[in-house]
């Protein structure tokens, strides 16, 4: 059963004068220990960051060497004394011998040799020693100086790691590019250059395979493209395992399966043998479903080597081939096949989460463009801002807006929605309403009758005649992804929830605007006044498509120069901390207060930031707010 761990964050110890941030942890001896690790310091260097205490430039690629080293010393402790392990992160401050730097400890109860008596620290063992293995060369790349220190009854290896030198700029203009060349980076890393026999094959395999895997899986899980998942698996297996290896991705449409990837551990060599490997991919009998199939080997050109080929799948669907080989000597041994093996499915999994982010994405980009205007119309005499998050780039959200004119009479109308849920279902019923919105308002409909039959037509069979369509036409697409059964697997009428705040505006002969508004089941608007009061602009009614017979309301009022409405969708209120939400004790309400005297767009954006800094987390609901203030 795993274990649950528990570390205090931050601890603050003098030394010298100074404070040192310090993280500690206990972890249990078994292969859950270097996972656990690599949360515990991503943890712990979240926290600093979030203070203000990790002041250095390119954080992102502390956090990435710190949890290769802190992974690699914890499968070394749990794999070769067998012991719980501690854990210890610690930021040294600069001193006049030693750069600033983050100090990784990782102990065990059970040291490997002799203990010295005198609590001596051996820095810079020697790498030719076994016990070391491939790690500590990782250790060693990675940081300015490493040791192991004996005590009686406990071993310590420790690594520094600096804290200054990265370009912080430099990693943000490189944009999406800069996980993909960090994931590049740690997989040659991990990859040493020497060839090993059989002999160390089989001695590795016993003693590396669990930090390899461990790794592999960090690094393949964290790639939303299939060639970069291709190009790290190259990376990964060559020359640790193989002389050379090639990638071959199936179309998923039919088409013949492209080239990924061909690596070889001797750059030169690669466009030979990408010329060898222009046939394609090796055929495999059957459904061999990931298992290991000796094929004959396109290189060298002598002949004189061996190649073994796996198909990539996910459940028994194919994705490709990953075909890896040897020049001398010929064939894989059996102690490392079960190892290739595992590491194939890992590879088909991280490839098809790839694609399932790939078409959700294109799924959702091509709702979104049409479930939001292009842009808001300016309402003659009000200044309006508009903030739109959605909580994940990946699935359309359920949140919608639109300001437009109603026709003749200078009546301008917006609106801010939210339907239940999101994905397609969600996208559907946007698809519908706000179109209908601007239907109902041109047709000369009041803000009232607008909302009667809005609410009628969510009602109506002929809405769910077109949701079932729509969801047909999707599930193509989501085949086989986490959405896949909400989509189609779900039995009868959907819900069609609604909350929906709808407006009506109409310029005032002397300044400002006279606005008729209704909230059915959405957070209250809030008029600001230029003295700092605060009050709801509406009354709650129920939600749209609940209750066929319901006769809603709307209030008028006016909106003077210098008045500021604030619309606002639940990601704002139901903002979470802990247990506490962002509207508690009318939270809303105290932070428009505060914005007295703030343009449209000053009153969005200091909103907007007083519900990110709320909590720490980042939101985890789609965010909307809409300002309008009459001038």
């Amino acid at each position: 059963m795993q274990q649950e761990t528990t570390h205090r964050s931050v601890q603050l110890l003098p030394r010298r004068g100074d404070v040192r941030p310090v993280a500690r942890t206990s972890l249990p001896g078994n292969p859950l220990a270097a996972s656990a690790a690599r949360r515990f310091i991503r943890a712990a260097l979240a926290d600093w960051t979030r203070h203000g205490t990790v002041t250095t430039r390119g954080t992102d690629r502390l956090s990435d060497d710190a949890v290769l080293v802190v992974s690699e010393l914890a499968t070394n402790a749990v794999v070769h004394a067998g012991t719980g392990v501690e854990v210890l992160a610690r930021l040294d401050p600069a001193t006049d011998d030693d750069p600033a730097a983050l100090v990784i400890e990782v102990s065990d109860h059970h040291p490997a040799r002799a203990v010295r008596g005198d609590g001596h620290e051996q820095e810079g063992a020697d790498p030719g020693e076994p016990d070391h293995g491939r790690g500590l060369h990782l250790v060693a790349t990675l940081a300015v100086s490493w040791g192991i220190t004996y005590r009686p009854g406990r071993k310590t290896v420790w690594a520094r790691l600096p804290l200054d030198g990265f370009d912080g700029a430099a990693l943000a203009a490189q944009g999406g590019e800069a996980p993909r060349k960090r994931g590049v980076r740690a997989a040659e890393i991990l990859a040493p250059s020497p060839r090993r026999s059989v002999r160390d094959d089989r001695e590795w395999v016993g003693r590396g395979a669990l930090s390899f895997l461990a790794e592999a899986s960090d690094l393949l899980a964290g790639q939303l493209d299939e060639d970069m998942v291709a190009a790290l698996a190259g990376q990964l297996l060559v020359p640790r395992l193989a002389d050379w290896c090639a990638v071959w991705l199936d179309g998923e449409t039919g088409p013949a399966p492209r080239p990924a990837r061909v690596w070889h551990a001797d750059e030169s060599a690669i466009e030979g043998l990408r010329e060898a490997l222009a046939g394609g991919p090796p055929r495999l009998p059957g459904e061999p479903r990931g298992t290991a199939v000796p094929v004959p080997a396109a290189w060298p050109p002598a002949g004189a080597g061996s190649a073994v080929a796996f198909r990539l799948t996910v459940g028994a669907r194919p994705l490709g081939t990953l075909l890896l080989g040897r020049e001398a000597p010929p064939g894989v041994p059996d102690e490392a096949i079960a190892l290739l093996e595992d590491f194939a499915r890992r590879v088909g999994l991280a490839i098809g989460a790839a694609r399932q982010y790939t078409r959700q994405a294109t799924i959702s980009r091509v709702l979104q463009r049409g479930l939001l205007p292009a842009q808001v119309a300016r309402i003659p005499g009000v200044d309006s801002s508009l903030v739109y998050e959605p909580s994940d780039e990946g699935l359309a959200g359920g949140d919608f807006y639109d300001i437009f004119p109603a026709g003749s009479g200078g009546r301008w109308c917006f609106m801010l929605g939210d339907v239940q849920g999101s994905g397609p279902e969600a996208a559907v019923v946007t698809g519908l309403a706000r179109p209908w919105l601007r239907l109902l308002a041109r047709e000369g409909y009041q803000v009232a009758g607008v909302l009667d039959r809005l609410n009628g037509l969510l009602l109506d069979d002929a809405l769910e005649a077109a949701e079932a369509a729509a969801l047909m036409a999707a599930r193509p697409a989501l085949a086989g992804t986490a959405d896949a059964g909400s989509a189609t697997g779900h039995e009868g009428p959907q819900s069609r929830f609604l909350s929906l705040l709808y407006g009506e505006l109409t310029p005032l002969p002397g300044g400002g605007v006279r606005c008729a508004l209704a909230c059915a089941g959405h957070p209250l608007p809030l008029l600001l006044r230029p003295d700092g009061t605060v009050r709801p602009a509406a009354a709650s009614q129920l939600l749209l498509g609940v209750v066929e017979d319901v006769a809603y309301e709307s209030q008028t009022f006016e909106l003077m120069p210098g008045d500021t409405l604030l619309c606002v969708t639940d990601g704002v209120t139901e903002r979470r901390s802990g247990q506490r939400m962002f509207d508690d004790a009318d939270g809303l309400a105290q932070a428009l207060a505060g914005c007295t005297g703030l343009t449209a767009e000053g009153v969005a954006d200091r909103i907007r930031r007083a519900v990110h800094t709320f909590a720490e987390a980042p939101p985890d609901d789609d965010l909307a707010l809409l300002v309008l203030q009459a001038r």
